[in-house]
């Protein structure tokens, strides 16, 4: 049995819009993205949303939904799309590098390059064990391969399969199996105020959808089923927005889900649509996060939209608490939420002079870590241009503050 969540280390990408050469190492439990609009936050998190897309439905889908290698690959590049992660199956296990590389031929994408390969096989030396090129290769069957001695051969009919997503099916390859279940089962969060007042039909759904638009779905499931993780929801958020003294929802004759909102000192609800934006928001929030499976690994934009300022800190707090069970990546641009932060959570993504992404680690950035120790917040000293890059009203170059 696993010990704990499986958590991913370091994410590299190549030719991928703007992220023609970028780099996330030392990721945390949450790390959270900074920087100006259009630095490429978005598109970190879209190469998360493309993986998983990939594994739920197929690669055709997801390329075609980003227009294709002529959207999809860095203006002025060559050669295929790159991305490879690098993650542990669960805390003290060695580390395993997932590696990707998409090309195009004749207008479909194919699979160029897919492996898997572990740190510590026989002798401590690293191993694949898995290496499929254009739908054939190689790859080892059992829990614990020893090395590239025992490798079975693999010839998949289409070149735009992945290997990882069709040997992950067998009970013969259970680490295979795994890393696809963990991608697979990836979450991006865009909840919206629009997605959590949209109407729908009655009938219990036990996870947030993308934009929130299942809420009162979910409130249904959760009253049902659920009342006193519900009872737990319903307590943070009082303690975040005071005022708040319920949530409820009612099925209409004709099947219809009304959600419906109490505060003091009225004695009648009101509808969602009547409801407050930064209500429903947090609300919607705070659900996502006490999901008691929650997805491996949960993608958060912006939750900082129609939120008071003074409740980002504890939203933020909130979402490391969670990030204990399930590692959680947020973009923000707000120094309220990064102030709850320590500075290896932080990072600031910027746009070179050639006018590709990348990230900035708060903690080696001189004297920000020096200054956090003291008792300075890291939203502020972002703010008073401590971290050096991410101002967006000036044009970024190299960086120069950097600790050697």
């Amino acid at each position: 049995m696993s010990d704990g969540p499986a958590r991913i280390e370091a994410l590299e990408v190549g030719n991928f819009r703007v992220l023609r050469d970028f780099r996330l190492a030392d990721m945390t439990p949450l790390t959270v993205l900074t920087g100006p609009n259009g630095s490429g936050k978005s598109t970190v998190v879209d190469v998360f949303a493309f993986l998983s897309e990939c594994f739920e439905t197929n690669l055709d889908h997801a390329w075609e939904k980003r227009g294709g290698m002529g959207e999809i690959r860095s203006r002025g590049a060559d050669g295929p799309v790159r991305i490879r992660i690098r993650y542990r199956e669960e805390p003290n296990a060695p580390p395993v590098t997932y590696h990707l590389a998409i090309d195009e031929r004749q207008g479909r994408p194919e699979i160029a390059e897919e492996w898997l390969q572990s740190e510590a096989g026989a002798e401590g030396k690293p191993y694949r064990f898995l290496d499929v090129r254009n739908g054939r290769g190689k790859v080892a069957a059992g829990e614990a391969p020893v090395d590239e001695s025992d490798m079975a051969d693999v010839d998949l009919a289409s070149s735009d399969l992945f290997a990882v997503g069709v040997l992950g099916q067998l009970t013969k390859h259970p680490r295979i199996v795994a890393l696809r279940n963990f991608i697979a089962d990836w979450h991006v969060s865009r909840i919206s105020v629009e997605g959590c007042r949209a109407p729908g039909r009655a009938g219990p759904q036990e996870r947030l959808g993308a934009e929130g638009d299942n809420l009162g779905n979910v409130l249904q499931c959760l009253s049902e089923s659920q009342p006193d993780r519900l009872n737990g929801i319903l307590k943070r958020l009082r303690r975040q927005i005071p005022r708040i003294e319920g949530v409820s929802v009612e099925t209409t004759p004709d099947g219809r889900l009304l959600l419906q909102v109490k505060d003091q000192p009225f004695d009648d609800p009101v509808l969602a649509d009547f409801a407050s934006d930064g209500t429903l928001k947090m609300l919607a929030h705070l659900i996502a996060l006490s999901d008691p499976a929650p997805p491996g690994f949960t993608a958060i934009e912006s939750p900082e939209h129609f939120l008071h300022p003074q409740l980002l800190e504890r939203l933020a707090e909130t979402c490391g608490a969670f990030a204990e069970d399930a590692q959680i990546l947020v973009t923000t641009h707000s120094p309220y939420f990064v102030n709850a932060l320590q500075p290896e959570e932080m990072r600031v993504v910027w746009r070179d002079r050639d006018g590709f992404a990348k990230a900035t680690l708060a903690n080696s950035v001189f004297p920000v870590p020096e200054l956090v120790e003291r008792g300075n917040q890291l939203g502020y000293l972002w703010m008073q241009g401590h971290l050096d890059v991410g101002d967006p009203l000036v044009r970024q170059g190299e960086p120069s503050q950097m600790l050697a």
